[in-house]
């Protein structure tokens, strides 16, 4: 499962309104190659599931995740975060062992 914070649910709301993407546009979040530890997250919007995608609901937000990236995201918290140190979206992933400094990759 993946969990989303009341902050982050705020910000895809918003986001998803501001780019005139309907209800039916959901957040797709996967993982990828690359970046400085290795694995990058890739978060957007997408109005298609596919039959091997997994699909998770939490606070009113469907997420979902192809079976690959599944195994590195189960557990992980989607947050958002306006601070001093910059603005974006963050994820807590517990299945991480080593993160970046900018918190968009890492490694298991």
């Amino acid at each position: 499962m993946i969990q989303v914070t009341d902050k982050a649910k705020d910000r895809l709301v918003a986001l998803r309104a501001e780019e005139g993407r309907t209800p039916e546009h959901n957040i797709r979040v996967s993982v990828k190659g690359g970046g400085c530890s290795g694995l990058m997250y890739d978060l957007g919007f997408d109005d298609k599931i596919n039959p091997a995608d997994q699909v998770f609901e939490d606070k009113g937000i469907k997420i979902l995740v192809d079976k690959k990236s599944l195994l590195y995201l189960l557990g992980t918290t989607l947050d958002f975060t306006d601070g001093l140190n910059g603005k974006g979206f963050q994820f807590i992933n517990p299945n991480a062992s080593r993160t970046c400094g900018c918190g968009e990759s890492f490694a298991v």
